[in-house]
């Protein structure tokens, strides 16, 4: 596993940051006649990310028609609710930019969980190609981390970080008990590149403690991503890393 770390002033310099890495890893797969699959993620930070991609010259100048997204959580809520990491992503970007319809694969919320977790492993399965392992291997994996240092909807503690034969699981809020569906970690770690984008002072305590213990086994589900055959980032601003120089 290739390990970087990516320190910026402040959100905006990330976001900016962010958005000309994509445009690369984008322009790229067009280059050579092939798509970018990506699983993105709902929070501020990848709202900056995705509001600096809506606006010129990212908007009307990348092959957004190369884009294949899929999203790496989503809350079990309608696609219209202020909950939703799909409408945050469809008013950021995707209504801004020419993106097939076809080309955006969003978690149906509104459905019951039990019966949506499967089908959207299976619309996973059937546009993402398996590795040698049988999981779906993503170009590229967003994530964002909780202050409790989980990521997706992957809690501390949870009996959903101990799967390893499914793509999704059903996961439970573990304060306010809401249903989520979330890829899992043998998916996250199988991915190309996966990229972790963290501002903000109140990450400090446990991002500090997962650069500087990160080889120890700590509880955050964050600190147990190992992309083995891929890239892990991080990208990072000074208030939620100080420390660093």
């Amino acid at each position: 596993m290739k390990k970087e770390i990516y320190l910026l002033h402040d959100i905006s310099e990330m976001a900016k940051r962010l958005a000309e890495d994509f445009k690369t890893a984008l322009e790229d797969k067009a280059a050579s006649g092939e798509t970018l699959t990506v699983a993105l993620s709902g929070g501020h930070t990848p709202k900056a990310f995705f509001q600096v991609l809506a606006e010129p010259p990212y908007r009307d100048g990348l092959p957004w028609d190369k884009a294949i997204v899929f999203w790496g959580d989503e809350r079990c809520v309608p696609p219209d609710d202020d909950q939703s990491n799909f409408k945050m992503t469809n008013d950021a970007l995707l209504s801004h930019i020419n993106i097939p319809e076809a080309n955006i694969h969003r978690v149906l919320g509104e459905n019951p969980p039990g019966e949506e977790v499967t089908r959207y492993e299976e619309e996973i399965k059937r546009n993402i190609p398996a590795a040698g392992n049988g999981f779906p291997r993503f170009d590229w994996i967003f994530l964002g981390m909780g202050e409790d240092g989980h990521t997706a909807s992957l809690f501390p503690g949870a009996p959903t970080l101990k799967e390893r034969d499914r793509i999704c699981v059903v996961a439970t809020h573990p304060e306010t008990g809401q249903k989520r569906i979330s890829i899992t970690l043998p998916v996250i770690d199988n991915a190309e590149r996966v990229s972790f984008l963290v501002s903000g002072a109140a990450k400090v305590p446990v991002l500090k403690e997962i650069m500087e213990k990160g080889s120890e086994p700590l509880p955050y589900p964050s600190s147990m991503v190992h992309p083995v055959d891929g890239i892990l980032e991080w990208y990072v601003d000074k208030a939620a890393a100080p420390w660093m120089p």
